[in-house]
Protein backbone atom coordinates (compact mmCIF):
# COMPACT_ATOMS: atom_id res chain seq x y z
CA UNK A 1 0.00 0.00 0.00
CA UNK A 2 1.26 3.16 -1.13
CA UNK A 3 0.49 6.84 0.83
CA UNK A 4 0.59 10.03 -0.88
CA UNK A 5 1.43 13.97 0.29
CA UNK A 6 0.32 16.59 -2.54
CA UNK A 7 1.55 20.07 -1.87
CA UNK A 8 -1.22 22.53 -3.62
CA UNK A 9 2.01 25.07 -4.67
CA UNK A 10 2.16 23.55 -7.85
CA UNK A 11 -0.14 20.29 -7.31
CA UNK A 12 3.34 18.68 -6.62
CA UNK A 13 3.65 15.34 -5.32
CA UNK A 14 5.62 16.07 -1.64
CA UNK A 15 5.84 12.44 -0.28
CA UNK A 16 4.83 8.41 -1.98
CA UNK A 17 5.50 6.58 0.74
CA UNK A 18 4.74 2.62 1.84
CA UNK A 19 2.79 2.05 4.74
CA UNK A 20 6.14 1.54 7.08
CA UNK A 21 7.78 3.89 5.74
CA UNK A 22 10.32 3.38 2.96
CA UNK A 23 10.38 6.62 1.17
CA UNK A 24 10.40 6.49 -2.70
CA UNK A 25 10.69 10.44 -3.48
CA UNK A 26 13.30 13.00 -2.74
CA UNK A 27 12.89 14.69 0.00
CA UNK A 28 13.59 17.79 -1.56
CA UNK A 29 16.84 19.49 0.16
CA UNK A 30 17.10 22.48 -1.32
CA UNK A 31 21.08 22.54 -1.01
CA UNK A 32 20.84 20.06 -4.04
CA UNK A 33 17.77 20.16 -5.93
CA UNK A 34 14.59 21.78 -4.09
CA UNK A 35 11.77 19.81 -5.82
CA UNK A 36 10.20 16.32 -5.58
CA UNK A 37 8.03 16.21 -8.43
CA UNK A 38 6.97 18.93 -10.66
CA UNK A 39 4.03 19.62 -12.88
CA UNK A 40 5.21 21.02 -16.59
CA UNK A 41 3.22 23.32 -18.45
CA UNK A 42 2.38 24.51 -20.90
CA UNK A 43 5.90 23.99 -22.03
CA UNK A 44 8.69 21.55 -21.40
CA UNK A 45 12.54 22.16 -20.94
CA UNK A 46 13.87 25.57 -21.83
CA UNK A 47 13.31 28.30 -24.68
CA UNK A 48 15.48 29.90 -26.26
CA UNK A 49 16.69 33.08 -24.69
CA UNK A 50 13.34 32.55 -22.83
CA UNK A 51 10.80 33.58 -24.66
CA UNK A 52 8.52 31.79 -27.47
CA UNK A 53 6.75 33.64 -30.12
CA UNK A 54 3.45 33.51 -31.19
CA UNK A 55 1.37 35.67 -34.03
CA UNK A 56 4.48 37.85 -34.21
CA UNK A 57 4.74 38.72 -30.76
CA UNK A 58 7.13 37.51 -27.82
CA UNK A 59 6.60 36.47 -24.60
CA UNK A 60 8.49 35.14 -21.46
CA UNK A 61 7.90 31.83 -20.01
CA UNK A 62 10.32 30.50 -17.47
CA UNK A 63 11.81 26.68 -17.94
CA UNK A 64 9.46 24.40 -17.96
CA UNK A 65 6.50 26.48 -17.84
CA UNK A 66 4.42 28.34 -15.02
CA UNK A 67 2.36 25.38 -13.34
CA UNK A 68 4.92 24.20 -11.04
CA UNK A 69 4.98 27.58 -9.36
CA UNK A 70 1.41 28.26 -9.31
CA UNK A 71 -0.75 27.48 -6.48
CA UNK A 72 -3.77 25.04 -6.96
CA UNK A 73 -7.25 25.00 -6.08
CA UNK A 74 -8.77 21.45 -4.77
CA UNK A 75 -11.86 20.98 -6.93
CA UNK A 76 -12.77 17.13 -5.58
CA UNK A 77 -11.57 15.13 -3.07
CA UNK A 78 -11.85 11.25 -2.30
CA UNK A 79 -10.76 8.22 0.25
CA UNK A 80 -8.60 7.52 -2.15
CA UNK A 81 -7.83 10.30 -4.64
CA UNK A 82 -7.90 14.31 -5.26
CA UNK A 83 -8.29 16.78 -7.74
CA UNK A 84 -6.30 20.03 -8.24
CA UNK A 85 -7.00 22.96 -10.59
CA UNK A 86 -5.58 25.98 -12.30
CA UNK A 87 -6.97 28.15 -14.79
CA UNK A 88 -5.60 31.20 -17.30
CA UNK A 89 -6.23 34.46 -15.17
CA UNK A 90 -5.16 37.89 -15.82
CA UNK A 91 -1.29 37.44 -14.81
CA UNK A 92 -1.00 34.05 -16.63
CA UNK A 93 -2.83 35.88 -19.44
CA UNK A 94 0.62 37.72 -19.80
CA UNK A 95 2.52 34.92 -20.22
CA UNK A 96 0.12 32.30 -22.16
CA UNK A 97 -2.81 34.31 -24.06
CA UNK A 98 -5.14 31.76 -23.81
CA UNK A 99 -8.31 30.44 -21.88
CA UNK A 100 -7.73 27.33 -20.27
CA UNK A 101 -8.03 24.80 -17.68
CA UNK A 102 -5.54 22.30 -15.88
CA UNK A 103 -6.85 19.48 -13.63
CA UNK A 104 -4.48 17.21 -11.94
CA UNK A 105 -5.78 13.94 -10.41
CA UNK A 106 -3.93 11.88 -7.99
CA UNK A 107 -5.72 8.17 -7.15
CA UNK A 108 -4.15 5.85 -4.98
CA UNK A 109 -5.01 2.22 -5.16
CA UNK A 110 -2.85 -0.29 -3.36
CA UNK A 111 0.47 -0.10 -4.66
CA UNK A 112 -0.35 2.18 -7.31
CA UNK A 113 -0.71 5.63 -7.84
CA UNK A 114 -1.89 7.24 -10.92
CA UNK A 115 -1.26 11.12 -11.66
CA UNK A 116 -4.20 11.95 -14.46
CA UNK A 117 -3.53 15.50 -16.36
CA UNK A 118 -6.57 16.57 -17.91
CA UNK A 119 -5.61 19.89 -20.23
CA UNK A 120 -9.15 21.67 -21.52
CA UNK A 121 -8.99 24.58 -24.43
CA UNK A 122 -11.49 26.83 -23.29
CA UNK A 123 -10.71 29.18 -25.79
CA UNK A 124 -12.04 30.10 -29.16
CA UNK A 125 -8.91 29.21 -31.07
CA UNK A 126 -6.30 25.89 -30.96
CA UNK A 127 -3.89 26.15 -28.14
CA UNK A 128 0.09 25.18 -28.00
CA UNK A 129 0.76 22.66 -25.59
CA UNK A 130 3.85 21.10 -24.00
CA UNK A 131 3.11 18.37 -21.02
CA UNK A 132 5.52 16.82 -18.87
CA UNK A 133 5.43 14.60 -15.01
CA UNK A 134 9.30 15.22 -13.47
CA UNK A 135 9.01 12.61 -10.56
CA UNK A 136 12.36 12.38 -8.21
CA UNK A 137 12.66 8.72 -7.27
CA UNK A 138 15.69 7.74 -4.28
CA UNK A 139 18.53 6.37 -5.71
CA UNK A 140 18.91 4.09 -3.97
CA UNK A 141 15.78 2.93 -3.48
CA UNK A 142 15.64 2.12 0.18
CA UNK A 143 14.84 -1.72 -0.54
CA UNK A 144 18.14 -3.11 -0.76
CA UNK A 145 20.76 -2.84 -3.68
CA UNK A 146 23.79 0.00 -4.22
CA UNK A 147 23.63 2.59 -6.34
CA UNK A 148 25.36 1.23 -8.91
CA UNK A 149 23.22 -1.71 -8.64
CA UNK A 150 20.40 0.18 -9.94
CA UNK A 151 18.84 0.43 -13.58
CA UNK A 152 16.23 1.09 -15.44
CA UNK A 153 14.52 -1.63 -17.63
CA UNK A 154 12.20 -0.53 -20.93
CA UNK A 155 9.21 -2.03 -22.06
CA UNK A 156 11.18 -2.04 -25.51
CA UNK A 157 14.48 -1.92 -27.12
CA UNK A 158 15.86 1.46 -27.24
CA UNK A 159 18.06 1.72 -29.93
CA UNK A 160 17.79 5.48 -31.19
CA UNK A 161 20.03 8.20 -30.71
CA UNK A 162 19.49 10.12 -27.53
CA UNK A 163 19.77 13.79 -27.17
CA UNK A 164 21.86 16.25 -24.67
CA UNK A 165 21.72 19.65 -23.52
CA UNK A 166 23.91 22.18 -23.93
CA UNK A 167 24.84 24.95 -21.12
CA UNK A 168 21.98 27.20 -22.21
CA UNK A 169 19.91 25.06 -21.28
CA UNK A 170 19.03 24.28 -25.36
CA UNK A 171 18.90 20.47 -27.26
CA UNK A 172 22.33 20.02 -28.51
CA UNK A 173 22.03 19.64 -32.69
CA UNK A 174 24.11 16.18 -32.59
CA UNK A 175 22.65 12.74 -31.56
CA UNK A 176 24.42 10.60 -29.45
CA UNK A 177 24.28 6.81 -29.38
CA UNK A 178 21.99 5.70 -26.59
CA UNK A 179 23.28 4.87 -23.63
CA UNK A 180 20.75 1.84 -23.24
CA UNK A 181 21.76 -2.00 -23.86
CA UNK A 182 18.43 -3.34 -25.58
CA UNK A 183 16.14 -2.84 -22.97
CA UNK A 184 18.45 -1.80 -19.57
CA UNK A 185 19.52 1.68 -18.77
CA UNK A 186 22.84 1.17 -15.96
CA UNK A 187 22.63 4.05 -14.07
CA UNK A 188 25.71 5.67 -13.32
CA UNK A 189 26.80 9.81 -11.96
CA UNK A 190 28.67 10.13 -15.09
CA UNK A 191 25.86 9.88 -17.71
CA UNK A 192 24.71 13.01 -16.55
CA UNK A 193 27.69 15.68 -16.07
CA UNK A 194 26.03 16.43 -19.18
CA UNK A 195 22.57 17.32 -17.89
CA UNK A 196 19.60 14.94 -18.83
CA UNK A 197 19.13 12.06 -21.37
CA UNK A 198 16.07 12.65 -23.76
CA UNK A 199 14.42 10.33 -25.88
CA UNK A 200 12.44 12.17 -28.30
CA UNK A 201 12.37 9.00 -30.14
CA UNK A 202 10.95 6.72 -27.24
CA UNK A 203 9.44 3.09 -28.07
CA UNK A 204 8.33 2.47 -24.58
CA UNK A 205 5.31 3.29 -22.74
CA UNK A 206 6.72 2.09 -19.88
CA UNK A 207 9.57 0.50 -17.62
CA UNK A 208 11.04 -0.66 -14.44
CA UNK A 209 13.17 0.76 -12.10
CA UNK A 210 14.84 -0.83 -9.12
CA UNK A 211 18.25 -3.44 -8.05
CA UNK A 212 17.83 -7.17 -9.55
CA UNK A 213 16.38 -9.16 -6.56
CA UNK A 214 14.59 -6.04 -4.54
CA UNK A 215 11.40 -4.49 -5.21
CA UNK A 216 11.31 -2.08 -7.64
CA UNK A 217 9.08 1.02 -9.44
CA UNK A 218 7.17 -0.11 -12.50
CA UNK A 219 6.25 3.21 -14.40
CA UNK A 220 3.79 3.39 -17.10
CA UNK A 221 2.87 6.42 -18.99
CA UNK A 222 -0.44 7.57 -21.70
CA UNK A 223 0.04 9.83 -24.18
CA UNK A 224 3.69 10.99 -23.53
CA UNK A 225 5.77 10.34 -26.47
CA UNK A 226 9.15 11.41 -25.03
CA UNK A 227 11.40 10.85 -21.56
CA UNK A 228 13.95 12.72 -19.66
CA UNK A 229 15.99 11.32 -16.99
CA UNK A 230 18.23 13.69 -15.17
CA UNK A 231 20.36 13.91 -11.99
CA UNK A 232 23.17 16.15 -10.61
CA UNK A 233 25.94 13.36 -10.08
CA UNK A 234 26.15 12.28 -6.71
CA UNK A 235 22.35 13.37 -5.49
CA UNK A 236 20.43 10.93 -4.19
CA UNK A 237 17.32 10.87 -6.71
CA UNK A 238 17.12 9.92 -10.38
CA UNK A 239 14.18 11.95 -12.08
CA UNK A 240 12.41 9.58 -14.68
CA UNK A 241 10.40 12.19 -16.51
CA UNK A 242 7.64 11.73 -18.93
CA UNK A 243 7.31 13.99 -21.59
CA UNK A 244 5.12 15.31 -24.66
CA UNK A 245 7.33 17.70 -25.62
CA UNK A 246 10.88 18.58 -24.83
CA UNK A 247 13.88 21.64 -24.68
CA UNK A 248 14.23 24.37 -27.66
CA UNK A 249 16.67 23.02 -30.44
CA UNK A 250 19.87 25.35 -30.58
CA UNK A 251 19.22 28.40 -32.08
CA UNK A 252 15.20 27.69 -32.55
CA UNK A 253 13.39 30.94 -33.77
CA UNK A 254 10.50 29.82 -35.31
CA UNK A 255 6.70 29.88 -33.90
CA UNK A 256 5.50 27.99 -31.06
CA UNK A 257 3.30 25.86 -33.44
CA UNK A 258 6.84 24.91 -34.88
CA UNK A 259 8.44 23.93 -31.71
CA UNK A 260 9.15 19.86 -31.84
CA UNK A 261 7.01 18.31 -29.66
CA UNK A 262 3.66 21.15 -29.49
CA UNK A 263 0.28 19.74 -30.06
CA UNK A 264 -2.27 21.90 -30.62
CA UNK A 265 -5.60 21.08 -28.29
CA UNK A 266 -9.15 22.49 -30.17
CA UNK A 267 -10.96 24.75 -29.05
CA UNK A 268 -13.13 23.46 -26.30
CA UNK A 269 -11.78 20.07 -25.96
CA UNK A 270 -9.81 18.30 -23.86
CA UNK A 271 -6.15 16.63 -24.01
CA UNK A 272 -5.44 14.14 -20.79
CA UNK A 273 -1.93 12.62 -19.79
CA UNK A 274 -1.50 10.02 -17.71
CA UNK A 275 1.30 8.92 -15.54
CA UNK A 276 1.02 5.05 -12.82
CA UNK A 277 3.33 4.51 -10.64
CA UNK A 278 3.27 0.83 -8.72
CA UNK A 279 5.89 -0.90 -6.67
CA UNK A 280 6.16 -4.42 -7.15
CA UNK A 281 7.92 -7.26 -5.24
CA UNK A 282 7.65 -5.67 -1.59
CA UNK A 283 7.05 -8.64 0.59
CA UNK A 284 3.17 -8.30 2.32
CA UNK A 285 4.94 -7.78 5.95
CA UNK A 286 6.43 -4.83 4.82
Amino acid sequence: MLLAEINPLGAELARVTTRFGHELLWDGNAAVWAGHAPILFPIVGMLNQGRYRFNDKKFAMPKHGFARNSPFDLVASSDGGVTLRIQDSDAIRATYPFAFRLDIGFELSGPALTVTARVTNRDVRAMPVSFGFHPALRWPLPFGGGRGDHRIIFSSDEPAPVRRINAAGLLDPPAHASPVTGRILWLRDELFVDDAIIFDRLQSAGLEYGADDFPAIVMTFNNLPHLGIWTKPGAGFICIEPWQGYNDPQGFEGDIWSKPGIIAVAPDTTREFSMNISLEGLPPEQ
